[in-house]
């Protein structure tokens, strides 16, 4: 690990690291505005990895243009990681973070973080990671219940979300939620079109 940081920081300048210190944050706040419109709700939960990676995609897109180096991607991972782990979330989820975030990396490293497709394809990669959390509703119900209302939440809640729940929802949520990435990234292109010119991404 120790060897890997030293990696970064030799391909990052000071300014790169303070660029993906402000868009990590922003990140956040994304992710906060896609999870509050459903993660409230016990049903409508389902729905929170979809409107997340829509709103996100954005700001990993222009964050990719904008520090088109190794490591700012998994910088981004650490960071959203740890804020879900302090913040109460499933401890699956920031480890979900973590790895999504390392394979994200490493399909932009192929086309050297200037290729647009390939940054794309990494966001739907890295857009995954909520389903690391979810994934516990079909593999340990009471392990994940036992931890969250430990963490705060109520038992209610976590009732009516375990009856909600589905066999078919899960791969559902998988492929919708790939699909929102893929349409949060296109926005991003669209809305950023000037910015990927000037950094040189096609």
């Amino acid at each position: 690990m120790s060897s890997q940081v030293q990696a970064i920081k030799k391909g990052m300048s000071t300014k790169d690291l303070v660029t993906v210190g402000v868009f990590s944050a922003l990140f956040f706040v994304a992710t906060l505005v896609g999870g509050i419109l459903f993660a409230p709700n016990p049903v409508l939960t389902y729905f929170t990895p979809l409107a997340v990676a829509l709103v996100s995609g954005p700001v990993y897109m222009l964050l990719s243009a904008k520090v088109p180096k190794r490591g700012a991607i998994m910088i981004l991972g650490i960071v959203m990681g740890l804020l879900m782990f302090v913040t109460g979330m499933y401890w699956l989820w920031s480890i979900a973070y973590v790895v999504l975030a390392a394979v994200a990396e490493l399909v932009a490293g192929i086309g050297k973080y200037k290729n647009m497709k390939l940054n794309i394809i990494g966001y739907i990669v890295f857009s995954l990671n909520p389903i690391g959390s979810y994934i516990m509703l079909w593999i340990n119900q009471k392990a994940y219940t036992e931890y969250l209302t430990s963490k705060g939440t109520e038992q209610a809640y976590m009732d009516t979300m375990l009856a909600t729940a589905q066999n078919w929802m899960l791969p559902v949520m998988i492929v919708t939620t790939a699909l929102c990435a893929l349409l949060g990234a296109i926005l991003g292109k669209k809305l950023l079109g000037k910015q990927f010119q000037k950094a040189g991404v096609a």
